[in-house]
């Protein structure tokens, strides 16, 4: 079998913990944070995981990792 290519753009977005969650960070940090409350940018410091059913689609975009 050939090897599998991995998705650079996937690569760069997320990761695969040691239990197999996908991290991922949040949207809406980049610009226009004036017009933004305080309470939607706090909460998009954290990190996120995921929801399964796009998790098995990154993980197929990342057959190594």
């Amino acid at each position: 079998m050939p090897k599998v290519k991995t998705h650079s753009a996937t690569k760069k977005r997320f990761s695969i913990t040691a239990n197999g969650k996908v991290k991922m960070s949040h949207a809406y940090r980049r610009h226009r944070l004036v017009s933004k409350t305080r309470k939607a940018k706090k909460g998009h410091r954290q990190g996120a995981y995921a929801a399964d059913a796009n998790a098995a689609t990154v993980k197929k975009m990342l057959p190594y990792v």
